[in-house]
Protein backbone atom coordinates (compact mmCIF):
# COMPACT_ATOMS: atom_id res chain seq x y z
CA UNK A 1 0.00 0.00 0.00
CA UNK A 2 1.12 3.47 -0.78
CA UNK A 3 0.57 5.46 2.41
CA UNK A 4 1.00 9.46 2.55
CA UNK A 5 0.98 10.55 6.36
CA UNK A 6 1.15 14.24 6.87
CA UNK A 7 2.81 15.65 10.95
CA UNK A 8 1.71 19.06 10.96
CA UNK A 9 4.32 20.19 13.42
CA UNK A 10 8.50 21.02 13.40
CA UNK A 11 10.13 17.10 12.38
CA UNK A 12 13.00 18.68 14.15
CA UNK A 13 11.31 19.63 17.33
CA UNK A 14 10.48 17.03 19.29
CA UNK A 15 7.15 16.18 20.41
CA UNK A 16 4.84 13.40 20.93
CA UNK A 17 2.66 14.24 17.63
CA UNK A 18 6.27 14.06 15.62
CA UNK A 19 7.17 10.46 17.73
CA UNK A 20 3.54 9.10 17.10
CA UNK A 21 4.27 9.85 13.32
CA UNK A 22 7.84 8.75 12.85
CA UNK A 23 7.29 5.36 14.63
CA UNK A 24 4.11 4.71 12.61
CA UNK A 25 5.89 4.69 9.45
CA UNK A 26 9.30 3.18 10.23
CA UNK A 27 6.55 0.26 11.08
CA UNK A 28 5.08 0.84 8.48
CA UNK A 29 8.16 0.38 6.30
CA UNK A 30 9.07 -2.48 8.13
CA UNK A 31 5.98 -4.53 7.07
CA UNK A 32 6.81 -3.64 3.39
CA UNK A 33 4.66 -0.61 2.71
CA UNK A 34 5.89 2.00 0.41
CA UNK A 35 5.71 5.34 2.98
CA UNK A 36 6.38 8.84 2.67
CA UNK A 37 5.79 11.34 5.18
CA UNK A 38 5.13 15.37 4.51
CA UNK A 39 6.36 17.75 7.86
CA UNK A 40 8.12 20.75 8.22
CA UNK A 41 11.67 21.38 9.49
CA UNK A 42 13.59 24.53 10.27
CA UNK A 43 17.20 22.24 9.98
CA UNK A 44 16.69 20.14 7.28
CA UNK A 45 20.09 18.18 7.97
CA UNK A 46 19.73 14.28 8.83
CA UNK A 47 15.94 14.06 7.76
CA UNK A 48 14.67 10.00 7.41
CA UNK A 49 14.51 9.24 4.02
CA UNK A 50 10.99 8.74 3.41
CA UNK A 51 10.53 12.72 5.23
CA UNK A 52 9.71 15.17 2.58
CA UNK A 53 9.77 18.47 3.88
CA UNK A 54 7.61 21.13 3.30
CA UNK A 55 9.96 24.05 4.59
CA UNK A 56 10.39 26.17 7.71
CA UNK A 57 7.89 26.96 10.25
CA UNK A 58 6.49 29.79 12.29
CA UNK A 59 5.57 30.01 16.00
CA UNK A 60 1.99 29.47 16.91
CA UNK A 61 0.40 29.28 20.36
CA UNK A 62 -1.83 26.45 20.68
CA UNK A 63 -3.49 24.14 23.46
CA UNK A 64 -1.36 25.62 25.54
CA UNK A 65 1.78 25.52 24.46
CA UNK A 66 3.56 27.01 21.10
CA UNK A 67 3.86 25.31 18.18
CA UNK A 68 5.40 25.65 15.26
CA UNK A 69 3.82 25.00 11.76
CA UNK A 70 3.83 25.46 8.38
CA UNK A 71 0.52 27.33 6.59
CA UNK A 72 -0.01 29.39 3.92
CA UNK A 73 -0.40 29.94 -0.07
CA UNK A 74 3.38 28.31 -0.50
CA UNK A 75 3.01 25.31 1.83
CA UNK A 76 -0.32 24.95 -0.43
CA UNK A 77 1.49 24.57 -3.31
CA UNK A 78 3.74 22.16 -1.79
CA UNK A 79 0.91 20.19 -0.24
CA UNK A 80 -0.63 19.55 -3.94
CA UNK A 81 2.93 18.41 -5.64
CA UNK A 82 3.45 16.13 -2.90
CA UNK A 83 -0.34 14.71 -3.16
CA UNK A 84 0.58 14.43 -6.94
CA UNK A 85 3.58 13.25 -7.11
CA UNK A 86 2.78 10.25 -4.37
CA UNK A 87 -0.22 8.29 -6.11
CA UNK A 88 -0.88 7.45 -2.87
CA UNK A 89 -3.43 4.85 -1.64
CA UNK A 90 -4.81 6.63 1.18
CA UNK A 91 -3.47 9.43 3.25
CA UNK A 92 -3.45 9.70 7.01
CA UNK A 93 -3.31 13.67 8.28
CA UNK A 94 -2.51 14.35 12.03
CA UNK A 95 -4.18 16.99 13.62
CA UNK A 96 -6.40 18.84 10.63
CA UNK A 97 -8.07 21.48 13.07
CA UNK A 98 -4.83 23.53 13.19
CA UNK A 99 -4.02 25.45 10.87
CA UNK A 100 -1.12 23.58 9.33
CA UNK A 101 -0.19 21.37 6.46
CA UNK A 102 -2.88 18.71 7.58
CA UNK A 103 -5.54 21.05 6.81
CA UNK A 104 -4.53 22.03 3.20
CA UNK A 105 -3.99 18.21 2.79
CA UNK A 106 -7.47 18.13 3.06
CA UNK A 107 -8.34 20.80 1.32
CA UNK A 108 -6.03 19.63 -1.68
CA UNK A 109 -6.80 16.51 -1.89
CA UNK A 110 -9.54 14.17 -2.91
CA UNK A 111 -10.16 10.27 -2.18
CA UNK A 112 -9.80 8.46 0.99
CA UNK A 113 -8.25 10.14 3.77
CA UNK A 114 -8.02 9.53 7.23
CA UNK A 115 -7.42 11.50 9.88
CA UNK A 116 -6.20 11.41 13.46
CA UNK A 117 -6.94 13.93 16.50
CA UNK A 118 -4.59 13.90 19.10
CA UNK A 119 -5.47 17.15 20.67
CA UNK A 120 -7.80 17.23 24.55
CA UNK A 121 -9.47 20.96 24.81
CA UNK A 122 -12.63 20.79 26.54
CA UNK A 123 -12.80 24.89 26.12
CA UNK A 124 -11.46 25.77 22.83
CA UNK A 125 -13.03 28.75 21.61
CA UNK A 126 -10.73 28.59 18.88
CA UNK A 127 -11.61 25.27 17.68
CA UNK A 128 -15.21 26.58 18.15
CA UNK A 129 -14.92 29.99 16.15
CA UNK A 130 -13.12 27.94 13.29
CA UNK A 131 -15.67 25.55 12.87
CA UNK A 132 -17.02 27.26 9.35
CA UNK A 133 -14.05 27.23 7.95
CA UNK A 134 -12.76 23.62 8.96
CA UNK A 135 -15.74 21.61 7.69
CA UNK A 136 -15.18 22.10 4.03
CA UNK A 137 -11.91 20.15 4.99
CA UNK A 138 -13.18 17.99 7.51
CA UNK A 139 -16.00 16.82 5.18
CA UNK A 140 -13.40 14.81 2.66
CA UNK A 141 -12.17 13.07 5.94
CA UNK A 142 -13.12 9.27 5.41
CA UNK A 143 -12.14 7.86 8.90
CA UNK A 144 -11.34 9.64 12.06
CA UNK A 145 -9.19 8.34 14.80
CA UNK A 146 -8.87 9.72 18.42
CA UNK A 147 -6.01 8.60 20.42
CA UNK A 148 -7.42 8.58 23.59
CA UNK A 149 -11.07 9.16 24.84
CA UNK A 150 -10.84 13.07 25.68
CA UNK A 151 -9.24 13.46 22.43
CA UNK A 152 -12.45 11.82 20.74
CA UNK A 153 -14.93 13.76 23.41
CA UNK A 154 -12.62 17.08 22.14
CA UNK A 155 -13.76 16.29 18.60
CA UNK A 156 -17.24 15.51 19.09
CA UNK A 157 -17.87 18.28 21.32
CA UNK A 158 -16.24 20.91 19.12
CA UNK A 159 -16.88 19.68 15.63
CA UNK A 160 -19.40 17.03 16.05
CA UNK A 161 -19.17 13.62 13.85
CA UNK A 162 -17.01 10.77 16.32
CA UNK A 163 -13.90 8.73 15.84
CA UNK A 164 -12.63 5.23 16.56
CA UNK A 165 -9.74 5.09 19.93
CA UNK A 166 -6.79 3.90 18.46
CA UNK A 167 -4.09 4.97 21.09
CA UNK A 168 -0.42 6.19 20.26
CA UNK A 169 1.69 3.41 20.09
CA UNK A 170 5.21 2.08 21.60
CA UNK A 171 7.63 0.28 20.26
CA UNK A 172 8.07 -1.54 23.73
CA UNK A 173 10.90 -3.76 23.58
CA UNK A 174 12.80 -0.98 22.71
CA UNK A 175 12.19 0.24 26.33
CA UNK A 176 12.57 -2.91 28.09
CA UNK A 177 15.83 -4.54 26.65
CA UNK A 178 17.49 -0.99 27.44
CA UNK A 179 20.61 -0.78 29.35
CA UNK A 180 20.48 0.94 32.31
CA UNK A 181 23.36 3.83 32.93
CA UNK A 182 24.96 3.18 36.61
CA UNK A 183 25.33 6.96 37.14
CA UNK A 184 21.87 7.33 37.15
CA UNK A 185 20.48 4.54 39.18
CA UNK A 186 20.05 4.54 42.93
CA UNK A 187 23.13 4.40 45.11
CA UNK A 188 23.36 3.84 49.11
CA UNK A 189 21.82 5.87 51.54
CA UNK A 190 17.82 7.42 51.73
CA UNK A 191 15.95 7.93 48.89
CA UNK A 192 16.56 7.09 45.25
CA UNK A 193 16.44 8.54 41.91
CA UNK A 194 13.17 10.51 40.19
CA UNK A 195 13.52 10.72 36.73
CA UNK A 196 11.43 13.86 34.50
CA UNK A 197 11.45 14.19 30.84
CA UNK A 198 9.49 16.95 29.52
CA UNK A 199 10.47 20.93 28.01
CA UNK A 200 11.55 22.91 30.57
CA UNK A 201 10.02 26.15 29.87
CA UNK A 202 6.73 25.15 29.19
CA UNK A 203 4.12 25.20 32.72
CA UNK A 204 2.17 22.72 31.46
CA UNK A 205 4.69 19.52 31.97
CA UNK A 206 4.74 20.40 35.87
CA UNK A 207 8.41 21.00 36.38
CA UNK A 208 7.55 23.70 38.66
CA UNK A 209 5.25 21.44 40.43
CA UNK A 210 8.34 18.72 41.34
CA UNK A 211 10.21 21.57 42.21
CA UNK A 212 7.42 23.09 44.84
CA UNK A 213 7.56 19.19 46.05
CA UNK A 214 11.52 18.51 45.97
CA UNK A 215 12.41 20.09 49.37
CA UNK A 216 9.59 18.03 51.10
CA UNK A 217 10.97 15.03 49.67
CA UNK A 218 14.44 15.68 50.31
CA UNK A 219 13.61 16.67 53.97
CA UNK A 220 12.52 12.84 54.26
CA UNK A 221 14.66 11.34 51.97
CA UNK A 222 17.36 13.20 51.70
CA UNK A 223 19.80 11.15 49.32
CA UNK A 224 17.22 11.84 46.46
CA UNK A 225 18.24 12.80 42.78
CA UNK A 226 15.86 14.28 40.41
CA UNK A 227 17.31 13.81 36.96
CA UNK A 228 15.94 16.65 34.28
CA UNK A 229 16.34 15.62 30.39
CA UNK A 230 14.59 17.91 28.53
CA UNK A 231 15.66 21.47 26.73
CA UNK A 232 14.86 24.78 28.76
CA UNK A 233 16.45 27.48 30.53
CA UNK A 234 18.15 25.32 34.00
CA UNK A 235 18.93 28.43 35.96
CA UNK A 236 15.30 29.23 35.78
CA UNK A 237 13.75 26.09 36.43
CA UNK A 238 15.60 25.79 40.24
CA UNK A 239 15.14 29.73 40.99
CA UNK A 240 12.62 28.82 43.71
CA UNK A 241 14.44 25.86 44.66
CA UNK A 242 16.51 26.94 47.91
CA UNK A 243 20.00 26.67 47.35
CA UNK A 244 21.25 24.14 49.74
CA UNK A 245 19.12 21.40 47.55
CA UNK A 246 20.22 22.92 44.23
CA UNK A 247 23.04 19.65 43.94
CA UNK A 248 20.34 17.19 43.91
CA UNK A 249 18.70 18.19 40.72
CA UNK A 250 20.93 16.97 37.41
CA UNK A 251 20.19 18.46 34.06
CA UNK A 252 21.03 16.48 31.34
CA UNK A 253 18.93 18.36 28.46
CA UNK A 254 18.11 16.63 25.34
CA UNK A 255 18.89 13.19 24.87
CA UNK A 256 19.07 10.55 22.22
CA UNK A 257 16.04 7.93 22.30
CA UNK A 258 18.32 5.53 23.11
CA UNK A 259 19.62 7.51 26.20
CA UNK A 260 15.86 8.16 26.92
CA UNK A 261 15.32 4.52 27.20
CA UNK A 262 18.21 3.86 29.50
CA UNK A 263 17.02 7.02 31.42
CA UNK A 264 14.10 5.03 31.94
CA UNK A 265 15.54 2.08 32.56
CA UNK A 266 17.53 3.38 35.40
CA UNK A 267 15.44 5.70 37.38
CA UNK A 268 13.77 4.63 40.95
CA UNK A 269 10.78 6.44 40.14
CA UNK A 270 9.53 8.48 37.23
CA UNK A 271 7.37 11.15 38.10
CA UNK A 272 5.32 12.98 35.53
CA UNK A 273 3.51 16.36 37.31
CA UNK A 274 1.17 17.57 34.03
CA UNK A 275 -0.86 20.26 34.67
CA UNK A 276 -3.19 19.82 31.55
CA UNK A 277 -3.70 19.83 27.97
CA UNK A 278 -2.53 16.56 27.46
CA UNK A 279 -4.98 13.92 25.68
CA UNK A 280 -3.11 10.71 25.99
CA UNK A 281 1.04 10.75 27.65
CA UNK A 282 3.12 8.50 25.45
CA UNK A 283 5.67 9.18 27.80
CA UNK A 284 4.21 7.35 30.60
CA UNK A 285 3.74 4.08 28.13
CA UNK A 286 7.38 4.47 27.65
CA UNK A 287 8.04 4.50 31.62
CA UNK A 288 6.01 1.33 31.83
CA UNK A 289 7.59 -0.11 28.99
CA UNK A 290 11.02 0.48 30.19
CA UNK A 291 10.24 -0.90 33.91
CA UNK A 292 9.97 2.71 35.81
CA UNK A 293 7.30 2.92 38.27
CA UNK A 294 5.20 5.75 37.51
CA UNK A 295 3.65 8.68 40.06
CA UNK A 296 1.95 11.28 37.88
CA UNK A 297 -1.05 14.01 38.07
CA UNK A 298 -4.51 12.36 38.11
CA UNK A 299 -5.26 13.95 34.69
CA UNK A 300 -8.26 12.00 33.09
CA UNK A 301 -5.85 10.70 29.89
CA UNK A 302 -3.02 9.61 32.67
CA UNK A 303 -5.39 8.29 34.66
CA UNK A 304 -7.09 5.77 31.19
CA UNK A 305 -3.50 5.36 30.41
CA UNK A 306 -2.36 4.04 34.29
CA UNK A 307 -5.61 1.99 34.35
CA UNK A 308 -7.12 4.33 36.63
CA UNK A 309 -4.16 3.84 39.09
CA UNK A 310 -3.69 0.36 38.70
CA UNK A 311 -0.20 0.56 36.65
CA UNK A 312 1.17 3.20 38.31
CA UNK A 313 0.10 6.27 41.17
CA UNK A 314 -1.70 9.41 41.00
CA UNK A 315 -1.27 12.62 42.58
CA UNK A 316 -3.61 15.89 42.84
CA UNK A 317 -3.01 17.65 40.28
CA UNK A 318 -0.69 20.89 41.10
CA UNK A 319 -0.73 19.60 44.57
CA UNK A 320 2.73 19.91 45.08
CA UNK A 321 2.25 18.36 48.49
CA UNK A 322 0.75 15.31 47.07
CA UNK A 323 3.01 14.76 44.95
CA UNK A 324 6.00 14.84 48.03
CA UNK A 325 3.74 12.15 49.69
CA UNK A 326 3.34 9.58 46.64
CA UNK A 327 7.33 10.09 45.84
CA UNK A 328 8.27 9.49 49.64
CA UNK A 329 6.04 6.29 50.20
CA UNK A 330 7.05 5.05 46.81
CA UNK A 331 10.78 5.55 47.16
CA UNK A 332 10.55 4.09 50.56
CA UNK A 333 8.64 0.56 49.70
CA UNK A 334 10.40 -1.24 47.23
CA UNK A 335 7.86 -3.70 47.26
CA UNK A 336 5.02 -1.60 46.19
CA UNK A 337 7.01 -0.20 43.29
CA UNK A 338 7.95 -3.54 42.01
CA UNK A 339 3.83 -4.41 41.91
CA UNK A 340 3.73 -1.28 40.44
CA UNK A 341 6.35 -2.55 37.33
CA UNK A 342 4.57 -5.90 37.28
CA UNK A 343 1.08 -4.26 36.83
CA UNK A 344 2.72 -2.21 34.14
CA UNK A 345 5.11 -4.61 32.37
CA UNK A 346 1.12 -6.80 31.43
CA UNK A 347 -1.01 -3.57 30.96
CA UNK A 348 1.45 -1.42 28.89
CA UNK A 349 1.03 -4.35 25.74
CA UNK A 350 -2.19 -2.99 24.57
CA UNK A 351 0.24 -0.08 23.15
CA UNK A 352 2.45 -1.79 21.25
CA UNK A 353 3.25 -1.04 17.77
CA UNK A 354 1.62 -4.51 16.96
CA UNK A 355 -1.59 -3.95 18.14
CA UNK A 356 -1.86 -0.31 17.55
CA UNK A 357 -0.19 -0.91 13.92
CA UNK A 358 -2.61 -3.66 13.32
CA UNK A 359 -5.41 -1.20 14.04
CA UNK A 360 -4.51 1.56 12.32
CA UNK A 361 -3.60 -0.56 8.86
CA UNK A 362 -7.58 -2.12 9.51
CA UNK A 363 -8.47 1.56 9.18
CA UNK A 364 -6.82 2.00 5.53
CA UNK A 365 -8.32 -1.10 4.83
CA UNK A 366 -11.87 -0.18 5.27
CA UNK A 367 -11.45 3.36 3.50
CA UNK A 368 -9.46 1.99 0.56
CA UNK A 369 -11.91 -0.67 -0.42
CA UNK A 370 -13.82 0.41 -3.50
CA UNK A 371 -12.60 3.95 -2.96
CA UNK A 372 -10.74 5.95 -6.10
CA UNK A 373 -7.21 6.52 -5.66
CA UNK A 374 -5.83 9.79 -3.92
CA UNK A 375 -5.62 12.63 -6.20
CA UNK A 376 -5.00 16.60 -5.99
CA UNK A 377 -8.22 18.19 -5.57
CA UNK A 378 -9.44 20.95 -8.51
CA UNK A 379 -11.68 22.50 -6.42
CA UNK A 380 -9.44 23.20 -3.26
CA UNK A 381 -8.35 26.53 -2.05
CA UNK A 382 -6.65 28.09 -0.75
CA UNK A 383 -4.05 27.60 -4.18
CA UNK A 384 -0.55 28.18 -4.29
Amino acid sequence: MRIGIVCPYAWDIPGGVQFHVRDLAEHLIRLGHDVSVLAPADDEKGLPPYLVSSGRTVPVPYNGSVARLNFGPLSAARVRRWVLDGDFDVLHVHEPAAPSLALLTCWAARGPIVATFHTSNPRSRAMIAAYSMLQAALEKISARIAVSEYARRTLVEHLGGDAVVIPNGVDVDFFADAEPRPEWSGGEGRGGVIGFVGRIDEPRKGLPVLMRALPSILAELPDTRLLVAGRGDTEQAVASLPERFRDRVEFLGMISDEDKARFLRSVDLYVAPNTGGESFGIILVEAMSAGAPVLASDLDAFAQVLDQGAAGELFANEDADALARAAVRLLGDPARRTALRERATAHVRRFDWDTVGADILAVYETVTEGAAAVAPDERAAPRG
